[in-house]
């Protein structure tokens, strides 16, 4: 099986719908914060600030140009020099090729080179443990363990906070590149 060339482009306006297809698939919704299903009016609102908030960017995962996903910082505070990020692959078919790892990577590099921060962050349900274990395999520390966070469906949920510095990325960084290479993935330098 050939590795998929992945592409992240910065979100568009005509995003929009598909967006709010995503957002409420199951397999989506399962591993967000939220339980409902996401009307049009709040997708609308979410969308504008998404276009338009300078705390948060926004790319669309395109693997052999179909868009499959979606990764975004927020909570971007140059500041501080530190971020937070999310995505989601919303293909089940694209699962398990190591997209979630290049998009992981792609991240990582951007925030630390482009933006020139320090520090990346995030928060996983715990239930998420193929996800948190992604990015403990890229060098990201738990932080925390926020107990009873969040409620999903209907119960309380712990969440794991976790954090990765420029100098933890520093000494990852060498093993991370070598593992994606070596899956065929093409990287930036």
């Amino acid at each position: 099986m050939s590795v998929p060339k992945v592409v992240l482009r910065p979100l568009e306006a005509g995003d929009r719908d598909r967006l709010l297809a995503w957002r409420n698939q199951p397999e989506v919704a399962r591993w967000m914060y939220s339980d409902h299903a996401i009307s049009p009016q709040e997708h609308a609102r979410w969308f504008e600030g998404a276009l338009s908030d300078r705390r948060r960017r926004y790319w669309v995962i395109e693997a052999d140009g179909k868009p499959v996903g979606l990764a975004n910082l927020y909570d971007l505070a140059p500041e501080h020099r530190r971020t937070s990020w999310a995505y989601y692959l919303a293909d089940p078919s694209t699962r398990g090729q190591g997209i979630g790892a290049f998009v992981e990577y792609w991240v990582i590099e951007h925030v630390f080179g482009a933006l020139g921060l320090n520090k990346l962050w995030c928060e996983v349900l715990i239930g998420n443990e193929g996800v948190w274990k992604l990015h403990e395999g890229f060098g990201f520390r738990r932080e925390a363990l926020f107990r009873e966070h969040v409620i999903k469906d209907g119960a309380p949920a712990d969440v794991v906070g976790l954090g990765l510095l420029k100098a933890d990325w520093a000494v990852q960084r060498p093993a991370s590149r070598e593992r994606l290479t070596g899956r065929g993935f093409d990287l930036p330098e």
